[in-house]
């Protein structure tokens, strides 16, 4: 069970604007609309006076009235645009019919059916650990899978997950390979919009293993070396020395059989449900809301920027490595299961574009696409945009910083889509304003 600590938590940059502990409202609920078989979430503030009711629906103002069970809402947007709610209540559900304006003639109204869970309020002020054992796992990042615990702002989470192939620790099959993910863990709070920082507290092999396997995957082929490696492609299975921190083939033999490097535990896929309109995402895939990044940095000690599409966030972690290379360029990196321990925090209305990670020294943003070119775009727009937004930057100016000090890295080459991190020093950094800062008009 959850247990309540009160620890000291010191705060990267980013994190300077993060939400309060107590700052949601204790009655909060997730509103689902099935508009046409396809479901609308959004987050529904109410405050109950006695048989009236008063608060927001993804920010427009509500109201209505609450007699016994009998539930009736209005919101009225920006636009004027007014969205009619009727339905009953049974402890922590709701559910019943909507009237809302069609999305092609606003002059027509449509009928959807609703439902709606309240969020748990928090039991106390001070942060807590939770330990959560999965009983089954996600092969997609979908906003349509039910949260496997509601968490706050400041919690931590204890986990395990998988191998990329559905392994556990005990080396028994738990789930369809193809990197089965922990989650979604519903962050309370989180809106689009938001952005949310997850910190990898720690990462930390959990058995004596990993499966790798010998090739190169085939962007780096040239028509020879394709040739050449048509037999490769085989499975090699990895000793994970634990109290040493070393891997090594196992029976290696020749010029391998003393060969043995430092492990680097990671995850591979870091996610946050897409937005509305999309479909769930294979976890091999990856997007701005993360995925299947296999970004060599996602290590112990740093933290990772998502950028938030639907209430509550719907985080997904898992795809667990002992060590990777730069690119996955055998398409496997060393895969294996792992004891994991996240801590979540939000930053309110503060939009990303694209992922980020920001380490004790350095501050970097991750492009993913079909092509180097365009993960390169992506990654260099990204790090501009925090530049601007975080240092208080004007375009130009953030185009001088990058043009002294930045780097790049290939993340991720085994995937459909490429990665390419654009990095900068915080050395280089230190004479900035401040992080936080206003950008200039």
């Amino acid at each position: 069970m959850p247990h309540t600590v009160t620890l000291p938590w010191k705060v990267s940059s980013l994190l300077l604007a993060a939400l309060p502990l107590n700052a949601v409202a204790a009655d909060q609920w997730i509103v689902a609309t099935d508009l046409w078989g396809n479901t609308n979430y959004q987050t529904l503030q109410l405050d109950v006076q006695g048989t009236q009711l008063t608060g927001t629906l993804d920010g427009d103002r509500v109201s209505g009235t609450l007699r016994d069970r009998d539930v009736r809402f209005t919101a009225t947007g920006s636009d004027g645009q007014v969205y009619h709610f009727n339905g009953r209540i049974d402890d922590a559900r709701m559910q019943g019919q909507s009237d809302q304006p069609d999305t092609n003639n606003r002059a027509v109204r449509a009928q959807h059916a609703f439902s709606a869970w309240r969020v748990p309020a928090r039991t106390g002020t001070s942060a807590q650990r939770h330990v959560f054992t999965p009983v089954d796992y996600a092969n997609t990042f979908s906003a349509d899978r039910a949260p496997v615990l509601v968490i706050h702002p400041g919690d931590w989470v204890r986990t395990k997950t998988l191998d990329s192939g559905g392994v556990d620790e005990h080396g028994v099959t738990r789930a369809l390979f193809g990197n089965p993910q922990v989650g979604p863990f519903f962050v309370v709070g989180a809106e689009p919009g938001d952005t949310l920082a997850i910190t990898l507290t720690s990462l930390k092999l959990n058995r004596d293993y990993a499966d790798s396997l010998d090739g190169v995957v085939g962007r780096l082929k040239t028509p020879r070396i394709a040739a050449e490696t048509t037999g490769l492609g085989k499975p090699v299975r990895w000793e994970l020395d634990r109290v040493r921190g070393m891997a090594r083939p196992k029976d290696a033999s020749g010029a391998l059989r003393q060969f043995e490097v430092p492990v680097k535990p990671m995850l591979g896929g870091l996610a946050v449900a897409p937005g509305f309109g999309y479909p769930p995402f294979s976890t091999g895939d990856t997007a701005d809301f993360g995925g299947n990044m296999d970004f060599n940095a996602v290590v112990e000690g740093n933290t990772v920027y998502l950028p938030v599409q639907q209430p509550g966030a719907l985080l997904y972690l898992g795809d667990g490595h002992a060590l990777q290379g730069d690119g996955e360029t055998t398409q496997w990196a060393l895969e294996t299961s792992l004891d994991v321990e996240v801590r979540v925090a939000l930053v309110k209305r503060q939009s990303i574009a694209t992922p980020r990670v920001e380490s004790p020294t350095q501050i970097m943003t991750l492009g993913q696409a079909g092509s180097s070119d365009d993960a390169l775009r992506v990654a260099t727009s990204g790090m501009l945009q925090w530049l601007r937004q975080g240092y208080g930057l004007s375009l130009s100016e953030a185009t001088q910083v990058l043009g002294v000090a930045v780097q790049y890295h290939v993340a991720n080459l085994a995937g459909r889509s490429v990665g390419v991190a654009a990095k900068l020093d915080k050395a280089v950094l230190r004479t900035l304003p401040a992080p936080g800062a206003t950008p200039p008009d």
